[in-house]
């Protein structure tokens, strides 16, 4: 396997989780390099692929070339959902997968500046093209603002310790420098780098990772045909808890406060959670894939 390669996560569990049916139409919102969208492909469903990283969908229209016909890739964001559908007439949908996170077309390309691992600069963008990112917001935000983002999007409850580093030490250029400065700073604690969170919050920060998938699930639920398949593979909490309570929701009629003896608000359930428990990858899995340890899969079905 090259250093590029990429395994896809829960890859039968999320194919069989769709029910594809040869000619249906369904939608990888994030299309990454194509595992998912190949095993969907394969099984002779029409396939909308989308992907915010131009790299991405580059390396998915190589290994989709021989489903050509039935693959339509576009370098887009997931979170305009329902205006790509529109313009590209693709309906109806019969699934829908998001599988969130990052790749190893990302992780492993230091340039793109993800992971500590490599001496890279402060980059961390989904989309090379946007203007934020993360040596703006170390170097720039307050140091309120920085721990905000360190205890909310990392779960770091040292965040103001580190935000403070970060102030004391800044400017920053590289992907090591900053990590030199969270480690110094939180010390070596656990099996995890400890640096890991702080770089998870900018990340998530840099590609507003919780606001687009909001918005994006949204549409999705709207835009699924009766019994088609909401699937979504999360890799950590802060997204689980979105999908998982954004899925509780939508799969119940009333969702007034208990206080509240009569409905007023007059939601009906438009979901039905298919996984009343979360699916996690097999042991065999993890153990051929370890970055797979942490991903959990939800599947809801359009009422």
């Amino acid at each position: 396997m090259t250093p590029q390669a990429h395994i896809p996560v829960l890859l039968n569990e999320a194919v069989e989780a769709l029910r594809v049916e040869p000619g249906a139409r369904y939608i990888d919102c994030t299309v990454g390099q194509g595992g998912h969208a190949a095993g969907i492909l394969e099984r002779g469903g029409q396939l909308l692929g989308i992907d915010v990283d131009p790299q991405a969908v580059q390396a998915a229209r190589a290994r989709l070339l021989p489903y050509s016909e039935n693959a339509i890739l576009i370098n887009e964001d997931f979170k305009n959902l329902e205006q790509i559908c529109f313009n590209l007439g693709f309906h109806p949908i019969r699934g829908i997968l998001f599988d969130l996170g990052m790749s190893s077309l990302q992780v492993n390309n230091a340039s793109r500046g993800f992971s500590f691992q490599y001496d890279a600069p402060l980059n961390m963008r989904y989309n090379p093209s946007q203007g934020l990112t993360a040596a703006t917001i170390v170097n720039t935000f307050p140091e309120d603002e920085l721990a905000s983002i360190i205890k909310m999007y990392g779960e770091e409850h040292r965040g103001r310790q580190i935000a403070r580093s970060i102030v004391a030490n800044r400017p920053f250029s590289t992907t090591r420098q900053l990590a030199t400065v969270v480690s110094r700073t939180v010390g070596l604690r656990g099996r995890i780098h400890p640096a890991t969170k702080t770089f998870q919050a900018l990340r998530i920060a840099v590609n507003q990772e919780l606001d687009r998938l909001e918005i994006a699930i949204n549409q999705a639920a709207n835009l699924l045909d009766r019994g088609g398949r909401l699937v979504v593979i999360s890799f950590h909490s802060l997204e689980d808890r979105l999908v998982k309570d954004f899925l509780r929701k939508e799969s119940q009629d009333c969702i007034c406060p208990p206080q509240i003896p009569v409905c007023v608000c007059g939601h009906r359930a438009t979901l039905k959670l298919i996984t009343k428990r979360v699916i996690t990858p097999s042991p065999a899995e993890v153990a051929v894939n370890p970055r797979s340890r942490s991903a959990k899969l939800r599947v809801a079905e359009r009422t």
